[in-house]
């Protein structure tokens, strides 16, 4: 049994957005992939006044210096494809009105014939939810906690209702709706969000950040779902950032997912060994312009293949 493969389409600065998403989804689809992806990164502030994630000093990548928005970069993907999934891994969800969001993500399900898959977080970065925010930063997790039950009524049948802090829904119709219930996932790390997961989505969407680490996170949150008495399966998308290189890399302090694709294959294997329903591969970053995308995107997929997993 393979693992199906996701790969990340291409919103960075290097890429035609018009010409190059429609070109390699319709090739990502070609070559075998099940599932093209989105990311969210809504500004690249200059001077930088927060640390990448958060972590003080820790440059933002170039790559963050222009990023095409997510759901119309999924819209271009669907209007040329007609079987791999469209997923966000993950919008920030609390820098969107939760209606709004709702909304978008429904009508693009029903354009794709029900392919979307809604991957939310809570984000870091304090200059978008300045920016951006639907609320201060401090109530993120109760914002995307709306966000949720926003699109679960909204999505659901007429007429939709909702009370809450951000958002008031006088009963309505609504439409148009998703062609069948629009998948959730979270990208949880700590245990409170973990909880909202098993409470209230659909599934789990982690960033590979070791086989042993990411491994560890999936036994806790299984043991948690069970003991919060979750019967229901948690689907798990593994997101892989990799730093593509057309060379293989010599350096002794070669990062995870670092090199040309025969290493970034390597390092893929003992994270399928997991048992992950999916993995996402985002080879975007290192990849000069789209031709050279879709050639390692083709070369990677083989190369997963050719090794079983």
């Amino acid at each position: 049994m393979t693992v199906p493969l996701g790969l990340g389409l291409p919103q960075n600065h290097q890429y035609d957005v018009g010409r190059d998403v429609p070109e390699v989804a319709r090739t990502a689809e070609r070559i075998g992939y099940r599932s093209l992806w989105v990311y969210e990164r809504a500004l690249f502030p200059r001077p930088m006044t927060q640390g990448l994630f958060g972590i003080p000093g820790r440059p933002w990548p170039d790559s963050y210096r222009s990023v095409a928005e997510p759901l119309v970069t999924l819209s271009l993907a669907a209007a040329v494809t007609t079987r791999a999934r469209l997923g966000t891994s993950v919008l920030v969800a609390p820098l969107h009105l939760p209606f709004q969001l709702a909304k978008s993500l429904a009508t693009l399900d029903a354009a794709s014939g029900g392919r979307v898959v809604a991957g939310f977080g809570t984000g870091w970065s304090l200059d978008e939810y300045a920016t951006a925010g639907v609320r201060p930063f401090e109530q993120r997790g109760r914002v995307l906690d709306e966000v949720i039950e926003v699109c679960r009524a909204v999505w659901g049948p007429d007429p939709v209702s909702h009370e809450g802090a951000t958002t008031r829904i006088a009963p309505s119709v609504v439409g148009p709706k998703p062609v069948r219930p629009i998948p959730i996932l979270l990208a949880a790390g700590n245990q409170r969000a973990l909880r909202r997961l098993v409470d209230h989505a659909d599934g789990w969407q982690p960033l590979a950040v070791g086989a042993e680490e990411t491994a560890a996170q999936w036994r806790q949150l299984q043991d948690l779902a069970a003991e919060r008495g979750r019967t229901a399966p948690i689907r798990t998308v593994l997101r892989v950032n990799t730093a593509y290189t057309p060379e293989r890399y010599e350096g002794r302090d070669r990062a995870l997912f670092q090199g040309d694709a025969g290493q970034i294959v390597d390092d893929l294997a003992p994270h399928a060994a997991i048992g992950f329903d999916e993995i996402i591969v985002d080879l975007q970053q290192g990849a000069r312009d789209a031709q050279e995308l879709k050639e390692v995107a083709a070369e990677v997929y083989e190369k997963v293949r050719a090794a079983g997993m």
